[in-house]
């Protein structure tokens, strides 16, 4: 009885320093990808993005049509500006397709997502939420650029007592390595843009599935969805 309980306890012991090592490894090989610089990877601009933002939000207020054709009208207009000025990479366009579109659920906050570029140093998403939410941002290994297209988002860093506040045509920079609380009105939606490793990134959009929500068809799409825009581009030579 006295063997089995030791055996036991080294099976866990065994266990627990593979899972340690397992992670070890891991974030060595992230700390030196992170060490590469991938700015000669990208093909867009954030000025460029900003502006084209800006371009759809008076195309749409200039249609004066109400929700939820306002919002299409602005979601089109934007991503035919994309696939004009970036030949070079492949973009999602299909945005009224409900399959195309996923729930995300990370760092406590919950949002729905389409995925319209996704490489391996840039991808560009609408995300948002009909009802609002909030959580953490995460710690990322690339910028991140959210711009504004309807609602209102509000955000602070620790240490910060007043909140930040940003409107349809504003853009919340989250340089890499900055972490914030942030939350969205309802009816909030933005086009975000990370520029960096993107990998590295995906662990904290999967690990409320995991720990949480369960929700594995979700992740499932998710990661299809995600590969198979990373596939197309690294098949144009995107990286």
């Amino acid at each position: 009885m006295a063997g089995s309980k030791v055996t036991t306890q080294q099976a866990k012991s065994s266990g627990w320093s593979v899972l340690t090592g397992f992670i070890a490894v891991i974030v060595g090989i992230l700390a030196i990808i992170n060490t590469v610089d991938p700015s000669r990877f990208y093909v867009m601009q954030p000025s460029e993005l900003h502006q084209s933002v800006l371009t759809a939000l008076e195309t749409a207020q200039a249609s004066q049509t109400s929700a939820p054709g306002n919002f299409t009208i602005l979601i089109s207009t934007l991503i035919d500006q994309l696939v004009k000025d970036h030949p070079q990479a492949s973009f999602a366009t299909d945005f009224q397709d409900k399959r195309e579109w996923v729930f995300n659920n990370a760092g406590g906050a919950m949002g729905s997502m389409f995925i319209i570029h996704a490489s391996i140093t840039e991808y560009l998403i609408i995300f948002g939420s009909a009802v609002g939410t909030e959580g953490h941002t995460g710690r990322h290994t690339a910028d991140d650029y959210f711009h504004i297209l309807t609602g209102q988002q509000t955000a602070y860093e620790a240490g910060e007592l007043t909140k930040r506040v940003y409107n349809p045509g504003d853009v919340n920079l989250m340089e890499r390595g900055v972490i914030r609380q942030y939350a969205l009105a309802p009816e909030t939606w933005a086009l975000e843009y990370a520029r960096g490793w993107i990998p590295p990134m995906l662990p904290f959009g999967f690990a409320d599935s995991l720990s949480s929500t369960l929700d594995i068809p979700t992740m499932y799409h998710t990661v299809r969805i995600t590969g198979r825009e990373m596939i197309r581009n690294l098949l144009r030579g995107k990286i």
